[in-house]
C-alpha cells in the first residue's frame, strides 16, 4: 500500500523504534505468562504502549509519522513508583489526566504530565519523563492475598474527582478516590446471602462459586434520569448511572449511582428477568457485559464459550417484576428487564473438519472474553481474547428504534425483524488457529479515533508486533439522505419497487452477507518453524471450503438474482416499448381528430358570427319603424334640444367677441400710431399691458378651441 498523505503512518508504524525495543527485551526474557492482556491505548493522536520489563510508557505521536522529519521519535514516561505486580490491562480515565495500571493483584494510577511546546508534547518534548504514580488499594491486597482483582474501571462521570471502581474475587465492589487511595470511598458488597453481610467465610464463597453465584464482570450504562419508583429520592435534574453486574451463572442485577453529594451506591436489585426464558438461563461461564450507549440500552453478555447475548434493556410489567425480584432483595427499587434479541456464537478457534464429508467437530475450547466499545459507532464493539479478535456490528438497531418510536401495535414485525436482521460478525484476527496450536494472545488493542489519521483498528500480537486493520465498514452511523436522491411525490416510479421495502441493490447486499469469513493468522513460537503438515492440509481446507460457500456459492446465488432481474426487466421493458407504440398511434390519431375539430371550430365561429350580424340588423330595422320612441330615443332627442339652445348662444358670444376684437384692433391702431409720436411706456407698464393681452389672447384661443370641439362634436 502506498503511502499517500494520512496513510504514511501505517508503513511507518509497524517498524518503529518502540516496537524494536520491546521486542529485543522480549526475546532475552521468553517465560511470559501466555494470557490476553491490553497494554496500549491512544489519547488523540498519541499512541501509548506499556513497556512491562521496564514498567515505563513509550509515546509516540501518529501525526508527526505523517511527516517527513524524525519519524522515529519517542517520549519516555517513567513511573516514580513502578507497580509490583503484572500489568494486564491500561485504562484512560474519563478526564483524560490519569491512566490505571490494572493487574489481577492491584492497580496503580499514573497521572500524564503536562504539555506544552510547539508540538504540544509532553513537557515540551522531553526524552524521559518522570510521572507521579499513586498505588490504590494496596494495602488491601497485601493483606488478602487470597484476594484477586476481577475487573477495574473508572466512573464514567467528569465533574469531580476521579474514582475507581474495582471488583474483587471476594465478591465485593469497592470504590476508591485519587485522594484517599488506600481507603474506600464504598463499599458494596454482592453476595447473594439474605443478611447481605460482606463478610463472608471462604467456605461459603466457594460454595457461591461452584454455583455460579460470584459476580465476574460489570459496566456503566449510559446517564439517565431517575426511574419512577426512585424519583422521590432524588432531584428532578439528578442523573443516575446504572451499574450493571454480571455474575458467573448469567444472572445481571443493577445498581444505580450517582455522584451529587460524593459517589453513592444503592444495593443491587435483580436478577434482572430475561425474555424469552431459558431452561439454561441463557448457560452458564459468564465472563464480560457491556452497556452499548444507544436508546435503548443494549447489553452484551459474553459466556467463555464464545456466547454473545444481545439483549435490550427496557421497563418490565408490574406483575412480572414481583414474583422474581423478590429472590433475595427487598428494594422496592425499578427493575428492568432484558429483551434477548439475538445469540451469535464466535468461532474461537477454526472449524475445520477431519474429512471430505464429515462436518466439522464441536470444539470444546474455552478463554475469557473482553468487550471493548468502539468510539466511531455506538452500534458496533470489538471481542478480543486468547484465541484472536472478532468485530461485531448491530445492523437491526435503527429498525428496532424506529419500532419503538411508533405507534404499531403489531408485535409481528418485531418478530420479521429479529428473523430478516441479524448482527454482522467478522472473525478479523486468529492467533490460535487450532485447539492444538500454541497460544499467542494478543498484547494491546485499540481503534484509532482520530478521523484525521483514518478509522484504524491497531493490534499489538504477542511478539509486539503492529497490525493495522481496516474496521468493520459494513457498519456506519446513518448519514443523512442528500437532496438530490428525493423523489418528487408527483413523479411515477417503478412497480417493481413496490414488491419489497428493501432495494434491489440491498437484497444483493444480503445475499452477500458471509456469516463465516478467513481471518488474519498469527503463529506462534518461531517464525522459521513452520506447523505441522496436517495442521497446513486441515487449515488449507478450512481456508478453500469458505471461499467456496462463503464467497463462490454466495456469488453464484447473487449472479443468478441479478440474471433473474435482468430477465424480469427485459419482458418488462418489451411490453414498455409495446405499450409505447401503441400510444404513439394512439396520440397520433388523436392529432388528426384534434386538426378535423379545430377547422369545424372555425367553421361554425364564422357561421355564429354571420348570424349574430343579421340578427342586430332585424332587430335595428324593426326599432326603427315602430311609431313610438323609446326612453332611449327621447332622452336623445331633449339632450340635442339642450345641445341646439346651447350652439345658439354660443354662436351670440362669438359674434360679439368679434366685434369687440374689432373694436379692440381699431382702438389698438390709434393708441399706436398715437403712442409712437407722443407716448412713451416705461418697463412696468409694458409688463402691465403683455401680460393682460397675453391672458385676452388665452381667453380668445380657449373660446375658439370650445367652439371647434362643438362643431366637430356635432358636426355643426
Amino acid at each position: 500500500m502506498a503511502a499517500f498523505g494520512g496513510e504514511k503512518w501505517l508503513n511507518d508504524l509497524p517498524n518503529h523504534t518502540i516496537f524494536k525495543c520491546i521486542r529485543e527485551k522480549l526475546e532475552s526474557e521468553p517465560n511470559e505468562r501466555e494470557v490476553a492482556k491490553n497494554l496500549t491505548f491512544c489519547l488523540g493522536g498519541d499512541l501509548f504502549v506499556w513497556d512491562y520489563a521496564d514498567s515505563v510508557f513509550y509515546t509516540t505521536n501518529l501525526r508527526q509519522l505523517n511527516t517527513d522529519g524524525s519519524p522515529e521519535r519517542y517520549q519516555t514516561l517513567l513511573c516514580i513508583n513502578p507497580p509490583l505486580f503484572e500489568v494486564s490491562q491500561v485504562l484512560l480515565s474519563p478526564t483524560q489526566h490519569h491512566v490505571a495500571l490494572v493487574g489481577q493483584r492491584g492497580v496503580s494510577v499514573l497521572e500524564l504530565p503536562q504539555r506544552w511546546g510547539k508540538k504540544s508534547e509532553f513537557e515540551g518534548g522531553r526524552e524521559r519523563i518522570n510521572c507521579k504514580t499513586t498505588p490504590v488499594a494496596e494495602r488491601f491486597f497485601t493483606s488478602s492475598p487470597s484476594v484477586n482483582l476481577r475487573q477495574a474501571s473508572w466512573y464514567p462521570s467528569e465533574a469531580d474527582e476521579p474514582h475507581l471502581v474495582l471488583l474483587s474475587s471476594d465478591n465485593t465492589i469497592r470504590l476508591y478516590g485519587l485522594k484517599s487511595p488506600q481507603t474506600p470511598a464504598k463499599v458494596l458488597s454482592l453476595s447473594q446471602s439474605e443478611d447481605g453481610s460482606s463478610g463472608v467465610h471462604p467456605p461459603v464463597r466457594s460454595y457461591a462459586a461452584s454455583l455460579g453465584e460470584i459476580a465476574v464482570a460489570f459496566d456503566f450504562g449510559p446517564a439517565s434520569s431517575a426511574p419512577r419508583q426512585l424519583a422521590a429520592q432524588y432531584a428532578k435534574d439528578q442523573m443516575l448511572y446504572p451499574l450493571y453486574i454480571l455474575y458467573e451463572n448469567g444472572e445481571t442485577y443493577v445498581s444505580y449511582t450517582s455522584q451529587a453529594n460524593g459517589v453513592t451506591l444503592r444495593k443491587p436489585v435483580g436478577p434482572l428477568p430475561m425474555y424469552p426464558a431459558a431452561e439454561d438461563n441463557y448457560g452458564y461461564d459468564a465472563c464480560a457485559i457491556l452497556c452499548l450507549p444507544c436508546i435503548p440500552s443494549i447489553l452484551v453478555i459474553a459466556t467463555e464459550t464464545g456466547t454473545l447475548y444481545h439483549c435490550v434493556v427496557m421497563d418490565s410489567e408490574e406483575e412480572e417484576e414481583t414474583g422474581a425480584v423478590e429472590k433475595w432483595i427487598r428494594d422496592p427499587a425499578a427493575v428492568p428487564a432484558l429483551y434477548v434479541f439475538e445469540c451469535v456464537e464466535l468461532e474461537l478457534t477454526l472449524k475445520v473438519a477431519t474429512g471430505e464429508d464429515e462436518e466439522p467437530p464441536e470444539s470444546d475450547f474455552t478463554c475469557p472474553i473482553r468487550l471493548h466499545r468502539d468510539p466511531l459507532c455506538q452500534y458496533r464493539y470489538h471481542c478480543t481474547h486468547e484465541a484472536g479478535v472478532h468485530s461485531v456490528g448491530l445492523i437491526w438497531v435503527n429498525k428496532l428504534q424506529k419500532f419503538l418510536q411508533s405507534d404499531e401495535e403489531e408485535k409481528d414485525s418485531l418478530q420479521e425483524l429479529a428473523a430478516d436482521k441479524r448482527c454482522i460478525v467478522e472473525h478479523i484476527l486468529c492467533t490460535r488457529p487450532l485447539v492444538t496450536s500454541q497460544s499467542a494472545p494478543i498484547r494491546g488493542f485499540l481503534i484509532v479515533s482520530d478521523l484525521a489519521l483514518g478509522a484504524t483498528m491497531i493490534c499489538i500480537t504477542s511478539a509486539y508486533e503492529c497490525v493495522m486493520l481496516p474496521l468493520l465498514s459494513s457498519i456506519r452511523p446513518p448519514s443523512p439522505p442528500l437532496l438530490c436522491s428525493r423523489s418528487a411525490p408527483g413523479l411515477g416510479s417503478s412497480p417493481l419497487r413496490g414488491l419489497a421495502d428493501d432495494s434491489f441493490e440491498q437484497h444483493i447486499r444480503n445475499i452477500l452477507v458471509r456469516s463465516s469469513t478467513n481471518p488474519l493468522m498469527l503463529k506462534a513460537g518461531d517464525k522459521d518453524t513452520s506447523p505441522p503438515p496436517p495442521e497446513c492440509l486441515q487449515l488449507l481446507s478450512r481456508a478453500t471450503q469458505v471461499f467456496r460457500e462463503e464467497y463462490i456459492l454466495k456469488q453464484d446465488m447473487a449472479r443468478e438474482e441479478m440474471q433473474r432481474r435482468v430477465k424480469l426487466l427485459t419482458g418488462q421493458k418489451k411490453k414498455q416499448l409495446e405499450e409505447l407504440t401503441l400510444c404513439r398511434e394512439e396520440r397520433k390519431s388523436l392529432t388528426e381528430t384534434a386538426e378535423r375539430l379545430a377547422d369545424k371550430y372555425e367553421d361554425a365561429k364564422y357561421r355564429q358570427e354571420t348570424i349574430l350580424n343579421r340578427v342586430k340588423k332585424v332587430l335595428y330595422s324593426l326599432q326603427s319603424q315602430l311609431p313610438i320612441l323609446s326612453n332611449s330615443e327621447k332622452d336623445m332627442k331633449k339632450e340635442l334640444q339642450t345641445i341646439s339652445d346651447q350652439l345658439k348662444h354660443l354662436d351670440n358670444y362669438i359674434r360679439q367677441v368679434k366685434m369687440k376684437m374689432e373694436y379692440q384692433k381699431t382702438q389698438v391702431d390709434k393708441d399706436s400710431t398715437t403712442a409712437r409720436t407722443t407716448v412713451s411706456l416705461n418697463a412696468h407698464q409694458k409688463k402691465v399691458v403683455q401680460d393682460v393681452l397675453r391672458e385676452q389672447g388665452q381667453q380668445i384661443g380657449d373660446m375658439l378651441k370650445q367652439l371647434k370641439d362643438i362643431k366637430n362634436h356635432f358636426s355643426f
